[in-house]
């Protein structure tokens, strides 16, 4: 294991509040450990530990990620997802295997929409040969979290957001039984309105196969 890791490992250990740990593991249903460190003292301590190691070089940004990953307790997850996001102006086109790596495991809503709308926008955002492999690779994927993805990595594009893209991923997933996927819908929906209210609107009452779920996310902030 990378030492940066080892270190870092050892001062969450040392912070770990096991009563905090089972209603915190208990709220993500029982799905993963926690050390039981809660997301405001996790940012503190990461600013220090920081400021006493700096950040890692970027060469090995790939396997510290990895390593922090392979531990059983969340608190590494959000770790390596804030290591990640220090650097993300900095890694190259080939980190985006990462990323899917960490979509694809130990996948819930937490790691995976954090990042989509960061990790994945900016890696589109600055690398379209990237953008244009993996968006397609991912949109027609078994793998639900890589579908939610590209419902959810336009999140804060604003008016760079590529709306007919949208619409077509849309249409893609009408259909589905999966919570998550309806969810995203209507919350990418959602969040384009507030830049551009009047095609989202137009495109929800045009398309009548879609989920109530995502209908009702979809209008929640501009109304039928």
């Amino acid at each position: 294991m990378n030492s940066y890791v080892l270190s870092l490992k050892k001062l969450y250990e040392q912070n770990a509040n096991p009563e905090q740990a089972e209603p915190m593991s208990r709220y993500m249903r029982n799905q993963f450990e926690y050390l039981g460190i809660k997301t405001p003292q996790s940012a503190a301590l990461m600013r220090g530990f920081i400021k006493a190691h700096g950040l890692p070089p970027v060469v090995e940004l790939n396997a510290i990620v990895r390593d922090l990953w392979s531990l059983p307790q969340r608190e590494f997850q959000y770790a390596a997802m804030s290591l990640a996001g220090r650097l993300e102006k900095k890694v190259e086109p080939e980190f985006i295997t990462t990323i899917e790596y960490l979509i694809t495991t130990k996948s819930w809503w937490d790691t995976v929409d954090a990042l989509a709308g960061h990790a994945v926008g900016n890696q589109f955002k600055r690398f379209p040969d990237v953008r244009e492999k993996y968006l397609k690779k991912w949109r027609k994927s078994d793998n639900f979290w890589l579908r939610r993805t590209t419902l959810l990595f336009q999140l804060g594009y604003k008016k760079e957001t590529d709306f007919d893209l949208l619409c077509e991923l849309v249409k893609e997933n009408l259909g589905s039984d999966e919570f998550f996927i309806n969810k995203a819908i209507g919350w990418a929906l959602r969040q384009y309105a507030h830049t551009n209210p009047a095609p989202v609107k137009k495109f929800v009452k045009a398309t009548k196969e879609l989920h109530p779920l995502s209908r009702r996310e979809a209008l929640k902030n501009i109304g039928e």
